[in-house]
Formats: structure tokens, sequence, C-alpha cells
């Protein structure tokens, strides 16, 4: 069944329409097209139009926020190509799974977040069933003091007992309550960590500068919240769940054995 053809009239709103959301329908028809007449009449025009069809606005705005998220993704793998050693290498990560894998996962959280504690299980069940998976732990506190405070113990312990770290860091993660400096010692001591030797480190400017260096890493890939993962040349954003992390480790996996 052919569609009914839009006058010239309904043509030029429905262009007028897109272009008023940012589109490219000025390539088509560019604004010197329009008489001076026309150019005083597009406003009630653009009004009848969309209130007769509304669907306009939503494809518009599906197409520009598709554009918008494309044009984001490049730009993140631009910038990332350029600070990758940082981002995958740094010694200010800690390595979980296998050293010597060939796909690495990065992963920035903040132990206060609700959504990082739910990826926890999502995390080690990844490092369990890839066994040529490296994952880097990045702490970035951004839920507050709190978060700063317990980030920092994070350090400490990577620092003074690295071989205890993950035992740590799955202890506190999977804590209920406000995570702060004394929940951090507590959940260090629960797992066998000399705590007298962490708060040693409290004045090391070693504690900040690994949150430094993730807070630039996430600002440099407009990272703005947690948990986030990077993976070859992607970025994922929040907790995505088993499934598309899988997705993201194995497609990388097929990339490396190429």
């Amino acid at each position: 069944m052919e569609r009914p053809m839009l006058s010239r009239t309904g043509l030029r709103a429905a262009l007028a329409a897109v272009a008023a959301l940012g589109l490219t329908a000025t390539t088509v028809l560019p604004a010197a097209a329009f008489t001076d007449q026309e150019k005083a009449e597009l406003g009630p025009l653009i009004r009848d139009y969309l209130l007769k069809n509304p669907e306009v606005l939503q494809e518009a705005i599906a197409v520009l926020e598709k554009r918008q998220g494309e044009a984001e993704a490049q730009a993140r793998a631009k910038t990332l190509a350029s600070i990758k050693p940082k981002v995958f290498d740094s010694p200010r990560g800690v390595v979980i799974g296998n050293p010597k894998g060939n796909v690495t996962l990065v992963e920035f959280f903040d132990y206060n977040c609700g959504y990082c504690k739910h990826t926890l299980s999502d995390i080690n069940a990844l490092v369990k069933n890839n066994p040529n998976l490296r994952v880097v732990l990045r702490e970035f506190p951004v839920l507050g003091p709190g978060s700063v405070e317990a980030a920092q113990v994070a350090v400490a312990v990577r620092m003074v007992a690295p071989d205890k770290y993950k035992a740590f860091h799955d202890a506190l993660l999977s804590g209920r309550g406000q995570a702060d400096r004394a929940r951090a010692l507590a959940a260090a001591k629960e797992v066998g960590i000399d705590v007298a030797q962490l708060q040693k480190q409290a004045t090391s400017p070693e504690l900040n500068a690994t949150l430094d260096e993730s807070m630039e890493i996430a600002q440099a890939l407009g990272l703005n919240g947690t948990p986030s993962f990077v993976i070859g040349d992607e970025v994922i954003v929040g907790a995505v769940g088993l499934e598309k992390l899988q997705e993201a480790v194995t497609k990388n996996g097929k990339t490396a054995a190429n």
C-alpha cells in the first residue's frame, strides 16, 4: 500500500520540525529555500504537524540519541587509545584472575555503591568461568567522604598485604551498612590483615595518588558513576549484568586470538 504524499507545506513543516530537533533536515532543504512568508508561518505549521504526527518526535529523538551515543563511544575509544597503558597496566590497579590473561577487564567501583555490591558476584563468576581473564580493580570513590576513607584503606591493603586484597575487597563490598574508615579497617582485621600496619600508611602520598589516577582516567573517559568497566576499546557503564559482561569478554577473547 502506497503512502499518501505530503503536500509541499506539509513536507516543509516536517523538515522544519526535524531541523528544530537538531537533526540534518536542512541538508535536504536549506533554510534559504524558505520565503520570508513561509518562515513566518513555520511556527504554527510545526506545532500543528507535530500534534497530528507525534510519532515524528519519538523517531527524531531516537535518531538523535543514537547519534549522540555513537559520537560518545567514538570519542571514548579515541581517548582510551591514548591512555591504554595507564588504564590496563598501572601498578595502582589490583589484578585478580589470571595475571597473564589475554583479556583484561577493568572495573571502577565504590564501596558504598549498591550496584557494585550486586556486581561482585558477576565479577567472581567471570573469573571462575574464564581462565584467561585478567581483572583490574580500581577504587573510584564518588559517593562521599566515607567512600574516600574506605578506598584509602583499600589502597593501604594493596600496599601492605596485596595477597589479601581480594578477601578484604569481598568482605567490605558484601558487608552491610555505610563503608568508611572504621568499617574498612574492621573488614581488614576480619581477613587477617595487621591493622596497625595499615594505619602506618595513613599519611602515605600513595593513597591519594592512586585515587587521583582513577579520577583522571574516569574524567578522560567520561565516567560519572559506578560500576563502570573498560574492556578492549569499549567502555561499559552501569551494572549491566553477567550476561553482557560475558559477551564482552568472549568478544575480546576472540579478537585476542586472531
